[in-house]
């Protein structure tokens, strides 16, 4: 199978299109636990946020063209279940130099009451308008109030990205392509553009399972990772990107951005959620994130969790004791590391806009450095 970006290159411009998830990673680019990275914390079966039953995501992705108009892009979505059903959420501002729509309701109710979707900064208007246009044909939520919840990463430096080439269309294909099961990550959908630690990123996902006596709860994380200094970039503890020279007409600065989507099936209060939102900060700082000035890092957390209306009237709620919490911060905070790795690992090095162009982390490389401390996996896991 040809790997991603040439098979794309390929196509007509007018099939430049990927819905839905099932989309297989090429036997090249496998995840970071097949290359023996090891992590700490139970992944799920499919180490992915779908591993919370009821989450679905969906992608579209858009290359083609080359030079000055080279398109690059894409859209991501997270959906907290079919239905769209609200569910509480929660929402932490790492650093605010982004935009993410519909906050002002999440924070104001403490329930989410649309899909996540995930964009780059010019295409924020356009997907919030898609998906008001899809709840009102689907005729969900039923609540007249529209308030999407959109999110964006600046993905300029491979995508023509004032040429605004993401349209409505775009954002219906990967909603109504939204499945559970495997997430194809690094370029893809929202990822596509993305540079993560000056090498290229993406989408990354991972999950963690709790132990019975935690309660036996999943969390799961997706990225949109485009943050960081190459020369900050940690792996399993290890400054990698410092010890894996290139040259680059690009500066090595912190001015992208990350918005993270935690997902768990553990009963939580929006108060809670907020809470666990706050701990992916630590996940990133594992990796060697400091929350640059122009960096936008946000972060947002659901679970799917339904509270059930009495015949009074009154919500009945179920929610995880205090101190059954740790758990599931650690377990946030554990896969939102594998996450952002996972969207390095994955992601093919891509030419884009002017001929500017982002490698990939070299694999082998990579291993060897890991291997010299000690930090490499004897043998390499090819599962997750």
């Amino acid at each position: 199978m040809l790997p991603l970006r040439l098979r794309f290159a390929a196509l007509p411009v007018s099939l430049l299109l990927l819905a839905g998830t099932a989309i297989p990673q090429s036997g090249s680019s496998p995840r970071a636990r097949g290359l023996g990275i090891p992590f700490d914390g139970r992944p799920g079966p499919l180490n992915a946020i779908t591993d919370v039953r009821g989450v679905l995501v969906g992608h579209t992705t858009l290359i083609s063209g080359k030079g000055k108009h080279a398109v690059r892009t894409g859209v991501t979505v997270v959906l907290p279940n079919r239905s769209i059903e609200s569910v509480p959420g929660g929402f932490f501002r790492q650093n605010g130099n982004g935009e993410v729509t519909g906050i002002q309701y999440l924070e104001e109710t403490g329930f989410l009451i649309s899909p996540i979707v995930l964009t780059n900064t010019l295409s924020v208007g356009t997907a919030q308008t898609a998906v008001m246009r899809w709840s009102r044909k689907a005729k969900r939520p039923a609540d007249p109030v529209s308030l999407p919840i959109v999110a964006e990463t600046w993905d300029g430096w491979l995508n023509d990205i004032d040429g605004f080439h993401i349209r409505e269309e775009h954002v219906f294909r990967a909603l109504d392509g939204a499945e559970s099961g495997p997430v194809a990550e690094g370029n893809v959908g929202g990822g596509t553009g993305m540079i993560c630690h000056g090498f290229k990123g993406g989408i990354g996902t991972s999950s963690r399972v709790l132990s019975q006596t935690a309660g036996g709860y999943v969390v799961g994380v997706l990225v949109q990772a485009n943050q960081g200094l190459k020369r900050e970039l940690r792996i399993a503890g290890i400054p990698v990107g410092r010890r894996i020279p290139y040259r680059s007409e690009r500066p090595d600065q912190d001015d992208g951005s990350i918005i993270v989507v935690v997902a768990t099936d553990a009963p939580l209060l929006p108060i809670q959620l907020r809470r666990v939102a706050r701990r992916v900060g630590m996940g990133l700082a594992r990796c060697g994130s400091f929350s640059g000035t122009e960096s936008g890092d946000m972060f947002l957390a659901f679970s799917t969790q339904t509270s059930k209306v009495g015949a009074d009237g009154n919500q009945q709620i179920c929610f995880v004791s205090e101190s059954r919490l740790d758990e599931i911060f650690l377990a946030t905070v554990q896969a939102t590391e594998e996450a952002i790795i996972n969207a390095l690992v994955a992601a093919e090095t891509m030419t884009g806009r002017s001929g500017h162009s982002i490698p990939a982390i070299p694999h082998d490389r990579l291993r060897h450095l890991l291997e010299q401390h000690g930090r490499l996996e004897k043998k390499a896991s090819s599962e997750h």
